[in-house]
């Protein structure tokens, strides 16, 4: 998720700097929310809680340098930063936003079945991005995943965190087969240029206050 989300980043920036905006990627933090995975080794839980004081402090870091906006770029769907931005933004006097990469492109354009958690679009978006760390697709699984016995959390009206060992036999879900690094580097690219027209378009909105249609 780091190394995917560090890679649409810089793409961002590169088209924002394109476009004129002055914009700079900070380093990336590896961590993120991960409770659904806590039975599986090595994968390392931060709470909400201590995302929240974190962000607090790179904040309090960034406003006396004359930043005007933290864009903060959401490589994990386990993470929410909605209730972390609600909470810092009367206080810091930034704009404070939140982008979930892989969401800035159409997939279905791009993709067979995009899948959830190792399909076709993560696969292939790594194949792109770091293709030493895949294994050979024939090693994969189908991607076929167990849903909740609930109705309420079928519908998507009740929710709790997935248990990833439980719902699927590899923790994948989606079906990684069609992936290809054409493919990912296609849609890694589409996200990370929108992402940046994003952040130009930010940049010169700013100064002038004018964040809203007339």
């Amino acid at each position: 998720d780091t190394i995917l989300g560090s890679a649409a980043a810089d793409i961002a920036a590169g088209e924002a700097w394109k476009l004129g905006a002055h914009v700079a990627v900070l380093p990336p933090i590896a961590y993120g929310v991960q409770a659904g995975q806590l039975d599986i080794p090595f994968c390392m839980n931060m709470s909400p809680s201590t995302q929240i004081s974190m962000l607090r402090d790179l904040i309090a870091s960034l406003v006396p340098h004359n930043i005007r906006a933290l864009v903060i770029i959401n490589a994990h769907g386990g993470n929410d930063f909605k209730p972390a931005i609600r909470e810092l933004q009367p206080t810091t006097g930034l704009f404070l936003a939140t982008v979930d990469w892989w969401k800035a492109g159409d997939a279905n354009d791009t993709f067979v079945e995009p899948g959830d958690h190792a399909g076709e679009l993560e696969t292939s978006a790594m194949q792109f991005v770091a293709p030493h760390l895949v294994r050979p697709l024939s090693e994969a699984g189908d991607g076929h995943s167990r849903n909740w016995k609930f109705a309420a959390m079928r519908q998507g009206w009740a929710w709790a965190p997935r248990q990833w060992t439980r719902i699927s036999d590899d923790t994948g879900v989606g079906n990684p087969a069609y992936s290809t690094a054409e493919k990912g580097e296609a849609y890694v690219k589409q996200c990370g240029e929108n992402i940046g027209r994003f952040l130009a378009e930010l940049n010169e909105a700013l100064p002038t206050d004018e964040l809203y249609e007339a």
